[in-house]
């Protein structure tokens, strides 16, 4: 009679191939982190009177103002264009952050489509 269960013939080899397959592709979602991080993202807003310069680590390293934008009487709307370009930045980091996920999901979205 077969047994079932545990680890019969050969179940150690593989679970020792498994583990090394999960260390490899962690260190490779490290290095991607890593790469990440080190890229900046840039949006505009306005038809380019704003720019935003963020970080892969989600923080703002420059914002360039069009000199025609800059109106003493209209505060809001220079507000507004930051907004829009620092959101539409940050936009972008997502979106490479999640392709580069995916390579690792398989389309499938976070880990095994439980949404981690």
């Amino acid at each position: 009679m077969a047994k079932r269960g545990g680890f019969q013939g050969g179940m150690p080899g593989n679970m020792n191939n498994l583990m090394k397959q999960a260390q490899k592709m962690q260190r490779q979602m490290e290095e991607n982190q890593q790469a990440l991080e080190e890229k900046e993202f840039t949006a505009t807003a306005g038809g380019g009177a704003v720019e935003v310069t963020i970080s892969g680590k989600r923080e703002v390293k420059k914002v360039t103002l069009a000199e025609e934008v800059v109106d003493p009487d209209d505060i809001e709307m220079l507000q507004d264009l930051i907004v829009a370009a620092t959101n539409e930045a940050l936009r972008k980091v997502e979106e490479e952050a999640a392709a580069m996920m995916s390579k690792y999901t398989g389309g499938m979205g976070g880990l095994g489509g439980f949404g981690f």
